[in-house]
């Protein structure tokens, strides 16, 4: 298990080695991270750290605040549990702060975040399904499916069959990513490749679970 940090993505560039070749890499910021809560097994039945990031909006329930107040902390945007062992729980504290150092160049990471939504589609956008031909009597049907199972038997459709939809949006996560630059004076993190997610929304990296080797 491994304590999950939330950045936010500013977007992607690409930056030189000393031997001069060229890295596409995105850039993450991480104001530190808070610890808000930790939970532990005997007094909720699982360990685990919350952490708090980002300014809060206009407006903070009083919920929240009530939430943060306790440990005369103050609000955060966006709160995320991470569970840990027992034995790495102790390592942390309310009101800790956990920077981009927790990272280091050469790192290998896991990278969660929700993709860009698509709105609906169909499924030639959605699929990569082949057009349907445009002559010999194919009028209207361009960018359809086809058939989406038979009448007689099984006399309905599939699960799971490729349909029209909602596309994107959903949480994705991109394992091994390596981390080629930690700039902690602008709390900034480059990873080599891309991460889901568009450009300001909130990533959250934790250590690879099933590095290369």
């Amino acid at each position: 298990m491994s304590i999950e940090l939330m950045f936010r993505k500013l977007g992607m560039t690409r930056i030189y080695t000393e031997a001069g070749q060229s890295v596409p890499v995105t850039v993450l910021q991480a104001d530190p991270n808070v610890v808000v809560q930790t939970k532990t097994e005997d007094s909720d039945g699982y360990s685990a750290v919350q952490l708090g990031f980002g300014e809060p909006g206009p407006s903070v329930s009083k919920a929240k605040r009530g939430h943060f107040a306790k440990n005369d902390l103050a609000p955060k945007r966006h709160l995320k549990e991470s569970r840990l062992s027992a034995d790495e729980i102790v390592n942390y504290s309310v009101g800790q702060q956990i920077g981009v150092d927790f990272f280091a160049p050469g790192l290998f990471v896991d990278a969660i975040g929700t993709t860009k939504g698509r709105g609906t589609t169909g499924v030639v956008k959605k699929y990569h399904f082949h057009l349907q031909k445009a002559s010999h009597g194919t009028h209207g049907f361009f960018r359809h499916g086809g058939s989406i199972g038979c009448r007689s038997y099984p006399g309905r459709v599939a699960p799971g069959k490729h349909m029209p939809g909602r596309h994107g949006n959903e949480c994705v996560t991109v394992r091994n990513l390596e981390v080629v630059q930690v700039d902690p004076e602008r709390n900034l993190v480059y990873l080599r490749g891309a991460v889901p997610g568009y450009n300001n929304g909130v990533v959250r990296l934790r250590k690879a679970t099933a590095p290369h080797q």
